[in-house]
């Protein structure tokens, strides 16, 4: 049953994104706001995200635009302190030129991690898997649960020493972690930085 009002949930949020509403009450669309107010967090507080909130932005995620329907990801959500600690010990022990505590700064002290991985047979698997987390993101802050996209625990587990590590996500034979997304409650609030409008031009 619980699924289910998930679920119910997740195709809510997903027709108010779609539907044709250009202002609310206060004038504004509540979309592109949404976007607008998202940033990226790198302190958070120390309370994981609830497994219920999760599932809706799972749900979010895994509705994104993708190729051929291919769906060409696999996502690993881990909010275990335990488990987050195995994972940090043994990329500090595949990288032995960083200190563990070092390894645990590059989640920038998020408490409920989704690591992403794409299917290597597939060319545009990885856009599939920033759309993947591009939804993730906006959706998580429409909840106000704040996100941070990581590269960097990637290449670090990419060593080949972290393959014990590695093994603990599970990913399917063909599949490769590309991305990793922290979610939590924000403890800061950044203010938006400068974009470069000059990048983006019209053809006439």
């Amino acid at each position: 049953m619980k699924k289910i009002f998930l679920y119910g949930l997740a195709l809510l949020a997903f027709a108010s994104c779609c539907q044709n509403q250009e202002t609310n009450n206060e004038g504004q669309n509540p979309v592109v706001e949404n976007i607008m107010a998202r940033r990226s967090i790198r302190n958070f507080k120390p309370e994981a995200v609830s497994r219920e909130t999760m599932e809706t932005i799972i749900e979010c995620g895994i509705n994104a635009p993708n190729g051929q329907n291919l769906q060409s990801w696999e996502v690993r959500i881990v909010d275990n302190p335990e488990l987050m600690n195995e994972i940090v010990a043994g990329m500090a022990a595949g990288n032995p030129d960083f200190s563990e505590a070092q390894m645990r700064d590059c989640f920038r002290g998020a408490p409920t991690m989704a690591f992403v991985a794409r299917d290597t047979k597939y060319s545009f698997s990885s856009i599939d898997c920033g759309l993947l987390c591009g939804n993730m993101c906006l959706s998580a802050c429409s909840l106000g649960v704040g996100s941070i996209v990581l590269g960097s625990p990637v290449r670090f587990l990419k060593e080949e020493a972290c393959k014990p590590v590695m093994e603990k996500f599970g990913f399917s034979e063909g599949y490769e972690l590309v991305i990793c997304v922290g979610f939590g409650y924000a403890n800061e609030n950044p203010e938006a930085r400068p974009r470069d409008r000059s990048k983006v031009s019209f053809l006439d």
